[in-house]
Protein backbone atom coordinates (compact mmCIF):
# COMPACT_ATOMS: atom_id res chain seq x y z
CA UNK A 1 0.00 0.00 0.00
CA UNK A 2 1.72 3.35 -1.02
CA UNK A 3 2.19 5.69 1.34
CA UNK A 4 -0.08 8.53 2.47
CA UNK A 5 0.35 12.31 1.21
CA UNK A 6 1.58 15.01 3.98
CA UNK A 7 1.38 18.04 4.77
CA UNK A 8 5.13 19.47 3.76
CA UNK A 9 6.25 23.01 3.80
CA UNK A 10 7.55 23.53 0.38
CA UNK A 11 11.37 24.53 1.72
CA UNK A 12 11.47 20.34 2.62
CA UNK A 13 10.91 19.38 -1.42
CA UNK A 14 13.96 16.87 -1.73
CA UNK A 15 14.39 16.62 -5.68
CA UNK A 16 15.88 18.85 -7.78
CA UNK A 17 13.35 21.00 -9.50
CA UNK A 18 14.60 21.16 -12.73
CA UNK A 19 14.41 17.28 -13.27
CA UNK A 20 10.71 17.57 -11.49
CA UNK A 21 9.13 19.55 -13.84
CA UNK A 22 11.58 19.01 -17.50
CA UNK A 23 12.26 14.96 -16.37
CA UNK A 24 9.65 14.10 -14.24
CA UNK A 25 7.04 16.02 -15.71
CA UNK A 26 3.64 16.93 -13.93
CA UNK A 27 0.07 17.40 -14.48
CA UNK A 28 -1.76 20.64 -14.21
CA UNK A 29 -5.26 20.89 -13.27
CA UNK A 30 -8.14 23.04 -13.06
CA UNK A 31 -11.85 22.69 -12.23
CA UNK A 32 -13.96 21.40 -9.82
CA UNK A 33 -14.23 17.66 -8.40
CA UNK A 34 -17.23 17.30 -11.00
CA UNK A 35 -15.32 18.80 -14.14
CA UNK A 36 -11.58 19.49 -14.46
CA UNK A 37 -9.29 19.07 -16.81
CA UNK A 38 -5.58 17.90 -16.60
CA UNK A 39 -2.59 18.27 -19.05
CA UNK A 40 1.15 17.50 -18.88
CA UNK A 41 3.48 19.96 -18.72
CA UNK A 42 7.07 19.97 -18.46
CA UNK A 43 7.70 24.04 -18.23
CA UNK A 44 8.13 25.35 -15.24
CA UNK A 45 10.05 26.90 -12.25
CA UNK A 46 9.42 26.98 -8.51
CA UNK A 47 10.83 29.71 -6.47
CA UNK A 48 10.16 32.78 -4.35
CA UNK A 49 8.61 36.13 -5.31
CA UNK A 50 7.21 39.08 -3.57
CA UNK A 51 7.58 37.24 -0.83
CA UNK A 52 5.92 34.55 -1.54
CA UNK A 53 6.74 30.43 -2.51
CA UNK A 54 5.58 30.42 -6.20
CA UNK A 55 5.64 28.35 -9.00
CA UNK A 56 5.20 28.99 -12.53
CA UNK A 57 3.49 27.29 -15.39
CA UNK A 58 2.90 27.83 -18.55
CA UNK A 59 -0.58 26.90 -20.82
CA UNK A 60 -1.04 27.57 -24.70
CA UNK A 61 -4.70 29.04 -24.76
CA UNK A 62 -5.67 26.40 -27.25
CA UNK A 63 -4.94 23.77 -24.84
CA UNK A 64 -8.70 22.87 -22.58
CA UNK A 65 -7.26 23.05 -19.66
CA UNK A 66 -6.42 26.30 -19.90
CA UNK A 67 -10.00 27.48 -20.02
CA UNK A 68 -9.96 26.02 -16.65
CA UNK A 69 -7.23 27.46 -14.89
CA UNK A 70 -8.52 30.94 -16.50
CA UNK A 71 -12.08 30.17 -15.02
CA UNK A 72 -10.49 29.17 -11.12
CA UNK A 73 -8.44 30.89 -8.41
CA UNK A 74 -6.45 27.86 -7.73
CA UNK A 75 -4.90 24.93 -9.90
CA UNK A 76 -2.96 22.08 -9.12
CA UNK A 77 1.13 20.79 -10.29
CA UNK A 78 1.02 17.31 -9.38
CA UNK A 79 3.88 15.07 -9.65
CA UNK A 80 4.00 11.60 -10.01
CA UNK A 81 6.70 8.33 -9.42
CA UNK A 82 7.82 6.79 -13.32
CA UNK A 83 5.47 3.93 -13.01
CA UNK A 84 2.74 6.63 -14.06
CA UNK A 85 5.18 7.52 -17.00
CA UNK A 86 2.08 6.36 -20.10
CA UNK A 87 -0.60 8.40 -17.48
CA UNK A 88 1.23 11.65 -18.36
CA UNK A 89 1.83 10.56 -22.26
CA UNK A 90 -1.75 10.13 -22.46
CA UNK A 91 -2.53 13.47 -20.50
CA UNK A 92 0.08 15.06 -22.68
CA UNK A 93 -0.82 13.52 -25.79
CA UNK A 94 -5.31 13.53 -26.00
CA UNK A 95 -7.01 16.56 -25.43
CA UNK A 96 -9.83 16.79 -22.79
CA UNK A 97 -12.27 17.75 -25.54
CA UNK A 98 -11.49 13.99 -27.23
CA UNK A 99 -11.74 12.16 -24.29
CA UNK A 100 -13.18 12.34 -20.68
CA UNK A 101 -9.51 12.65 -18.67
CA UNK A 102 -12.32 12.31 -14.97
CA UNK A 103 -12.27 8.90 -16.18
CA UNK A 104 -8.63 7.71 -16.33
CA UNK A 105 -8.58 4.80 -14.28
CA UNK A 106 -5.32 4.91 -12.66
CA UNK A 107 -6.11 8.66 -11.24
CA UNK A 108 -7.72 9.34 -8.22
CA UNK A 109 -9.21 13.08 -7.90
CA UNK A 110 -9.18 14.38 -4.70
CA UNK A 111 -11.01 17.78 -3.90
CA UNK A 112 -9.02 20.27 -1.43
CA UNK A 113 -10.45 22.45 1.24
CA UNK A 114 -9.65 25.39 -1.76
CA UNK A 115 -11.25 23.29 -4.01
CA UNK A 116 -8.56 22.50 -5.60
CA UNK A 117 -8.37 19.26 -7.64
CA UNK A 118 -5.38 16.62 -7.20
CA UNK A 119 -4.29 13.54 -8.03
CA UNK A 120 -4.30 10.79 -4.51
CA UNK A 121 -1.54 8.87 -6.53
CA UNK A 122 0.61 11.75 -6.77
CA UNK A 123 4.16 11.75 -5.15
CA UNK A 124 4.30 15.55 -4.83
CA UNK A 125 1.63 17.70 -5.06
CA UNK A 126 1.66 21.95 -5.29
CA UNK A 127 -1.54 23.69 -4.74
CA UNK A 128 -1.53 27.32 -6.21
CA UNK A 129 -3.73 30.44 -5.97
CA UNK A 130 -3.39 32.28 -9.07
CA UNK A 131 -1.15 35.93 -8.19
CA UNK A 132 -0.37 36.86 -11.91
CA UNK A 133 -0.40 36.30 -15.55
CA UNK A 134 1.47 37.10 -18.59
CA UNK A 135 0.80 36.30 -22.22
CA UNK A 136 4.41 35.80 -23.82
CA UNK A 137 4.68 38.45 -26.54
CA UNK A 138 6.62 37.39 -29.58
CA UNK A 139 8.20 41.08 -29.46
CA UNK A 140 10.14 40.83 -26.39
CA UNK A 141 12.07 37.55 -27.32
CA UNK A 142 15.43 38.37 -27.11
CA UNK A 143 16.98 35.26 -29.13
CA UNK A 144 14.62 35.81 -32.18
CA UNK A 145 14.61 31.69 -32.61
CA UNK A 146 12.51 30.99 -30.03
CA UNK A 147 9.34 32.89 -32.21
CA UNK A 148 10.30 29.57 -34.12
CA UNK A 149 8.79 27.49 -31.37
CA UNK A 150 4.99 28.76 -32.49
CA UNK A 151 4.33 28.31 -35.96
CA UNK A 152 0.76 28.70 -34.63
CA UNK A 153 1.47 31.68 -32.71
CA UNK A 154 0.19 30.23 -30.33
CA UNK A 155 1.71 31.54 -27.54
CA UNK A 156 1.97 30.20 -24.06
CA UNK A 157 0.36 32.47 -20.71
CA UNK A 158 2.52 32.38 -18.01
CA UNK A 159 0.98 31.27 -14.53
CA UNK A 160 2.49 32.23 -11.17
CA UNK A 161 0.65 30.95 -8.54
CA UNK A 162 1.63 31.21 -4.88
CA UNK A 163 2.10 27.64 -3.23
CA UNK A 164 -0.61 27.50 -0.47
CA UNK A 165 -0.43 24.09 0.02
CA UNK A 166 2.42 21.07 -0.29
CA UNK A 167 1.77 17.38 -0.16
CA UNK A 168 4.28 14.99 -0.61
CA UNK A 169 5.32 10.74 0.16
Amino acid sequence: MAQELKLIDALEIKENAIHLISKDWMLITAGTIDAYNTMTASWGGLGELWHKKVATCYIRPVRHTYEFVEKQEYFTLTFFDEQYRDVLKYCGHKSGRDVDKMAIPELTAVESDSGAIYFAEAKLVLECRKLYTHDFDPDRFLDASIDEEYPDKDYHRMYIGEITRCLAR
